[in-house]
């Protein structure tokens, strides 16, 4: 039988269904500005520095002014005396009026202090070694060069400069070569000779992350002369080894924990090319909390997802800024455990979304590595220090595109863990490292590791 359908009605039917797509994609679309003004740019993975509001600061807080209160004391510039200017330039003025041409009488002069530097520019220096002869010994007795590496053409302090404005600050070669007037291959041809001379310092280097009580690990990606490959950090609180490989198999950390067993724990994310290191491992809470944010935001109207993200969210977040409270160790362990014990009944309880099943599951498969931090107080729940400290590598690497060759990655790899763990273990990093320098210049045979790294430098 066939059925008589009314034109009106199947008209404000069809508008009724355009409106409702309507209003679902414009509430998507409001969803979408909410969070880029409370989150930025990037979503969960936008930095904290870079977030226009951070979660938890109170609204009176978020229109207050930056900077100190009216009537702190400033910290600005100040002037300085003539006894303590190293130049005092005397600036004549005209001899006569630029308005009117009629001839200037003298009124005294206004100090004017002022910060400058010269361009740096190597200077040309030609050292004249002067020898003697010794009648016993029947032998010319040369000179020594000071401050020079043999047969090297830069001096010690040139030297040191270069190195740590590249590899410490991550100028680019070219634009230093180009500040200073030296040719681009003599400085890799320097760099190179450099790495060779500090390349015994990487093994020791490598056993005493070994030792380590703690160590941390992270990757990211890094060309090596036009072909993918990756930059590795192995890092403590004072030390920092780089590599850089090919690959992002497990045969790089393999290298460096080797295959004894070893006593500690290792901070990670949760990248399966750490699961066969030879110590217990630490995964980090900060990539499991970027995991529960973008869960919620997929979800929003979800209730059991706002309800389990809120809670587990929150508790992530409590157990990373637990570490850095001034609380006695018992107070700490107490806390801790209490956060533990939380952490596990969220994971725990029932849940019907797959979203929710899934972390749960991350927590439940992995609970081996996921509390060190309760147990010990010196285990952090997040990986941020191989973060932070990974950071001017990826700035490197937008800059430089990598490295051009093999051996520009192997001094790259040599120099960077030279110069990033001195700095963390001396305050006065770049002139020790010329004092080093100094040191191989007059005797070639001493061990670099010893030098930089000995508090005894007598």
């Amino acid at each position: 039988m066939r059925r008589a359908f009314c034109e009106g009605c199947l008209a404000r039917q069809r508008r009724i269904d355009q409106l409702l797509e309507e209003n679902q994609r414009l509430k998507a679309q409001l969803r979408y500005r909410e969070r880029q003004a409370t989150e930025g740019f990037f979503g969960a993975s936008t930095p904290s520095a870079r977030r226009p509001v951070k979660a938890n600061s109170r609204p009176e807080f978020q229109a207050k002014r930056g900077g100190a209160r009216l009537g702190h004391p400033g910290h600005g510039r100040s002037a300085f005396a003539a006894t303590t200017a190293a130049r005092v330039v005397d600036v004549p003025v005209a001899p006569r009026c630029p308005a009117c041409g009629g001839p200037l009488e003298e009124k005294g002069a206004r100090p004017r202090s002022v910060l400058d530097i010269a361009p740096p520019r190597p200077e040309p220096r030609l050292y004249r070694l002067h020898r003697g002869y010794c009648p016993r010994c029947q032998r010319v007795v040369p000179a020594p060069l000071p401050a020079v590496l043999p047969k090297a053409l830069f001096g010690n302090e040139l030297t040191a400069h270069l190195v740590w404005l590249h590899y410490g600050h991550g100028v680019p070669l070219g634009r230093l070569c180009e500040q200073l007037g030296v040719g681009l291959g003599s400085v890799i041809g320097l760099l190179r000779r450099l790495a060779g001379l500090f390349a015994p310092v990487l093994p020791p280097l490598v056993a005493e992350y070994r030792a380590a009580p703690v160590r941390h690990a992270d990757e990211t990606g890094w060309r090596t002369d036009g072909h993918a490959g990756y930059a590795w950090l192995f890092c403590t609180p004072t030390l920092s080894l780089f590599l850089f490989r090919a690959t992002r198999a497990a045969t790089v950390p393999h290298e460096v924990l080797g295959d004894q067993p070893l006593a500690g724990t290792l901070v990670v994310d949760r990248y399966g090319g750490y699961t066969r290191a030879p110590c217990a491992l630490q995964y980090c809470y900060a990539h499991l909390l970027r995991d529960v944010e973008a869960l919620e935001q997929e979800f929003p109207a979800v209730p059991e997802v706002a309800a389990f993200t809120g809670t587990l969210g929150r508790l992530l977040a409590d157990a990373m800024h637990l570490q850095g409270q001034p609380l006695p160790d018992p107070a700490y362990s107490a806390a801790a455990a209490e956060l533990k014990d939380k952490i596990e009944a969220v994971v725990e309880q029932p849940a019907q979304h797959l979203g929710i099943r899934h972390l749960q599951e991350i927590f439940r498969a992995h609970a081996d590595r996921l509390y060190h931090w309760v147990t010990d107080r010196a285990v952090p729940p997040d990986n941020n220090r191989a973060e932070r400290e990974l950071r001017p590598t990826v700035i490197a690497r937008k800059v430089s595109f990598g490295s051009q060759s093999a051996a520009g990655a192997k001094t790259r790899e040599i120099l960077m863990s030279v110069l990033h763990t001195l700095k963390k273990r001396r305050a006065d990093a770049p002139a020790h490292f010329k004092w080093v320098l100094d040191q191989l210049a007059a005797e070639p045979q001493r061990d670099p590791f010893a030098l930089l790294f000995s508090s005894d430098t007598s």
